[in-house]
């Protein structure tokens, strides 16, 4: 058995562990009863109307995962970031929405798509979908090729074009840090979903705008908090089937 394939076995079967059910969608994990989990993210942009200056979410994750800060757009490396829902949503979605609402910064982060096309244009297979839904990176594997940053039509993977180790404030000892020439982006915290805990970005989210959410059982309007409402994706019409959604 390879690296590759123990460590895929090892994730999945950690991340088997059952998960309790909530009495609120979001701010929780909500897990099927069943073994085997799809992972999927749902947003509030409901929670970012009324707080566009919360960055809560961007921080947890930076300082989790130990991205760097080069303080220029050029080298800047992202996993989840704030953008304007209008730029976010440039297409029909926009005509269901409020005068309002384009202008309000909302969380964007990798869709961990069910049709990856950087999983499909990867020549060192250094980036795979899992059995849980989660698109992964190994950065052992990645050439820097930027194939997968060609392929991806959501902008959510960055290339380390000088060494991040510097530019960290505050390293945190639980997750590596990357080196120089390889592509980076969100996990969904899937080294948090194996020991049983919610993503950083979900944890830290005091206004409960985010969940991760197990589509295995079903239909994803039928959780409770979202029954009824609006359900969007990002660029349903390229196929890619964005597993990031948006609830209005």
């Amino acid at each position: 058995m390879d690296r590759r394939k123990f460590i895929k076995i090892t994730g999945i079967t950690l991340a088997g562990v059952t998960l309790g059910m909530g009495d609120s969608l979001f701010g929780k994990v909500y897990a099927s009863p069943q073994n085997v989990k799809r992972w999927a993210m749902v947003i509030d942009i409901g929670v970012c109307l009324k707080n566009p200056e919360c960055r809560d979410c961007v921080d947890a994750c930076v300082l989790t995962h130990n991205i760097p800060d080069f303080n220029n757009r050029k080298d800047e490396v992202k996993w989840i970031w704030k953008a304007r829902y209008g730029d976010v949503f440039h297409d029909s979605a926009l005509e269901l929405t409020k005068e309002r609402l384009p202008s309000i910064p909302i969380p964007v982060l990798c869709n961990h798509c069910e049709n990856p096309p950087c999983v499909k244009v990867c020549p060192t297979k250094a980036t795979w979908k899992r059995e849980d839904g989660i698109v992964m990176m190994d950065y052992h594997r990645c050439i820097g090729c930027r194939y997968c940053m060609a392929a991806c039509p959501y902008g959510a993977r960055s290339f380390n074009w000088r060494e991040p180790r510097p530019y960290i404030k505050k390293i945190n000892p639980d997750y590596p840090t990357r080196t120089k020439g390889v592509v980076e982006k969100c996990s969904l915290c899937e080294e948090r979903i194996a020991l049983n805990k919610l993503p950083a970005c979900v944890e830290a989210c005091k206004h409960k705008g985010m969940a991760l959410v197990d589509t295995s059982a079903g239909r994803l309007d039928s959780y409770p908090s979202i029954k009824d409402r609006h359900i969007i994706a990002r660029k349903t019409h390229l196929g890619t089937k964005p597993r990031v959604y948006y609830v209005l």
